[in-house]
């Protein structure tokens, strides 16, 4: 998205009666898991806990992690996943998944925890009516990293992706492993030898390649599909998608066998229904009990990712399809076709030449509220907005946490709670926001509209409702 130098931060957008109130929580730049009200007010901050992401569960407990493996060795490896309660003493923790001994580094044990987690109970970890996530028992699916050869895909050392499942006492119940399905992809020639050139390779750990980049993880859930008896969609069956090969797949959980995909190819139908899917995160089918359930709800980034043919943007092609603005959409996956989308066109904004200020080339998220609206994280910019079923903005958070390291205030995934899910917490008073008119707004010393001295130019006649740019829009096409 495009900012100017000064803008405000925290909440600038809020209509009580058209949100889903309640808490949100996210991951504030190298402070904590913070807890919001509507109005940006900071309820609790659990210092220090890491987020990739942090969920609430209903007794005010949270998940997240106590830190990250040396860049040096690995790659967005977490070393442990823990359940704190709301004054932050850990009451569960996994990380028996690899013992790790970096050179320098103290040797341990590390759940090599990135992107996602799921606690039974709860398909995709935020609010489902009737649907909690067990907070003392259960058992708990992890996104986690492999390192590995598979000369099929690269004559490199692979970051690999895995997911396993292990039960409250911290035993491992069931795993998957990535690459040994390569050939379920559905790679062409030119992918695969993009692919071996270069699996989108890392200088962590004397480099090794992050070729698929599983980036969100969550189970099915009950869902029409199955109910109706098509049982790629069984409620233990598991979706993900690979950022870096622009594929959104369902895994049957018996098998391991991929049973339902798009990607990483949209230019053939059935997939060219859906336009190109290009770096996308947080794929998840809606739950039971919310607008939309059984349709698969995406943030397609854009951006740039995939593996084919070199050219010169992509001169080794790898990252070989690029879009420059993001697009939310929730698509059946029966028939492939959009239910609902929020574009730049549904954002008002002029599509192409101004499309980029609805941009987020990594990270983000899309969560469906109770109510209808849609929870989107732009994550790269820090903005954290919810809109209805027709597209009006009725709450926007600008994240007012920068790192040091990276000079931004990106946010990971956000997530909207019910009051209640944090009992410790008083309710707010919600006070809604006046709307700003930006052609007014001012920061103090600056002078407002209206010019001191005004002449009329003779001969001159009124502006064109419509201009051309240099760009064909698609007011030009119509």
């Amino acid at each position: 998205m495009t900012y100017p130098t000064v803008y405000p931060t925290g909440t600038t957008v809020y209509d009580s009666t058209k949100c889903f109130n309640g808490f949100t929580l996210f991951q504030a730049k190298e402070h904590g898991a913070l807890l919001i009200d509507m109005n940006g007010g900071e309820v609790k901050l659990w210092r220090g806990l890491h987020g990739f992401p942090n969920k609430l569960l209903k007794n005010g407990n949270v998940f997240g992690h106590t830190g990250e493996r040396s860049t040096m060795f690995g790659m967005q490896d977490y070393r442990d996943l823990i359940q704190v309660d709301w004054d932050g003493n850990i009451v569960w923790k996994f990380n028996k998944y690899e013992y790790i001994e970096d050179p320098g580094e103290e040797p341990q044990w590390m759940a090599r925890v990135h992107h996602d987690y799921q606690r039974q109970g709860n398909p995709v970890g935020y609010y489902v009516p009737g649907m909690e996530s067990a907070t003392d028992s259960g058992n708990t699916l992890i996104l986690g990293h492999k390192n590995l050869k598979n000369r099929e895909i690269s004559d490199k050392l692979l970051l690999d992706d895995v997911i396993y499942e292990v039960d409250w006492q911290g035993n491992i119940v069931w795993e998957w492993v990535c690459s040994k399905h390569f050939d379920e992809y559905g790679f062409r020639e030119d992918a695969r030898n993009a692919l071996f050139r270069d699996p989108n390779m890392r200088p962590c750990g004397g480099g090794m390649g992050d070729w698929m980049h599983l980036n969100s993880m969550s189970a099915l859930g009950p869902n029409k599909w199955y109910d109706q008896g098509d049982s790629r969609f069984h409620p233990d069956n598991i979706i993900v998608d690979g950022r870096e090969t622009n594929i959104i797949f369902i895994i049957d959980k018996q098998t391991g066998k991929i049973v339902w995909k798009v990607g990483p190819y949209y230019d053939y139908m059935p997939e060219k229904e859906l336009g190109w899917i290009i770096g996308q995160h947080h794929a998840h089918m809606i739950p039971y009990g919310l607008p939309g359930a059984g349709n698969i709800l995406v943030f397609d980034n854009g951006g740039w990712a995939g593996y084919g043919s070199c050219h010169p943007a992509s001169p080794t092609g790898t990252k070989n399809v690029l879009r420059d603005y993001s697009r939310i959409i929730e698509f059946d996956p029966t028939t492939l076709k959009i239910v609902w989308q929020y574009t730049p066109q549904e954002a008002g904004l002029v599509h192409p030449t101004d499309s980029n200020r609805l941009y987020s080339p990594f990270i983000s998220s899309a969560q469906r509220l109770p109510n209808g609206n849609t929870l989107i994280t732009e994550g790269g910019g820090g903005r954290i907005f919810e809109v209805t079923a027709q597209y009006q903005l009725v709450w926007e958070y600008i994240s007012p946490y920068w790192g040091t390291h990276f000079k931004m205030n990106m946010v990971y995934r956000a997530y909207r709670y019910p009051y209640d899910y944090a009992p410790q917490a008083e309710t707010p008073t919600e006070i809604d926001i006046e709307p700003i008119k930006v052609v007014d707004f001012r920061v103090p010393g600056a002078s407002g509209r209206g010019a001191k001295s005004e002449s009329s130019v003779a001969g001159s006649i009124p502006y064109q409702t419509s201009s051309a740019l240099c760009v064909l829009s698609d007011t030009d096409k119509e």
